[in-house]
């Protein structure tokens, strides 16, 4: 569903990647849900650390929304794992301390794109759309009300949809 993403310099795969780009741009801090730091439900077990190796591309601190407490986990590059137990509110008041003047990414999932868009915390929302079916997921949009989306941009490729939307607020 990524491969879009992860293939820089492969022919066929031009279009996609000034996009890739722009994602991998560093922010000050960002914010992401759960399941997109990785597949485990409930309490934490392991030593999971990640989908993305010693070094994730976020090189600035991440906080992810979570139920469960954990200590944050350092990696290599910069990234900061911090886990927040009280709520996307205060998950984006601490990374937008961190960030400083930089800007804030929210990196997903579904969920945590919904409580963004329920905050006003959002300038922009850029969709990769993969023809993909998977049969089941979770709905982006669902709650969502009177969301004022101006598309501004459609990019696509042979692996990929790009739609970017300035949501007016």
């Amino acid at each position: 569903m990524h491969e879009w993403h992860w293939h820089p310099g492969e022919p066929g795969y031009e279009i996609d990647e000034p996009l890739r780009d722009e994602l991998l741009t560093p922010k000050g801090a960002y914010v992401m849900g759960r399941n997109m730091y990785g597949p485990i439900r409930g309490e934490w077990v392991g030593d999971w650390r990640g989908w993305w190796g010693n070094e994730p591309p976020y090189h600035a601190p991440v906080f992810v929304l979570t139920h469960h407490a954990h200590e944050p986990i350092e990696m290599d590059g910069g990234t900061t794992f911090h886990f927040v137990t009280t709520g996307f509110d205060a998950a984006l008041a601490e990374a937008r301390a961190a960030a400083g003047n930089a800007d804030v990414g929210i990196t997903g999932g579904a969920s945590t794109v919904r409580q963004a868009l329920a905050a006003g915390a959002l300038d922009e929302l850029l969709l990769d759309i993969v023809p993909v079916l998977l049969g089941t997921g979770e709905r982006l949009f669902d709650g969502v009300v009177d969301l004022p989306l101006q598309p501004v941009e459609v990019i696509d490729s042979p692996h990929a949809t790009h739609v970017r939307y300035r949501i007016s607020h």
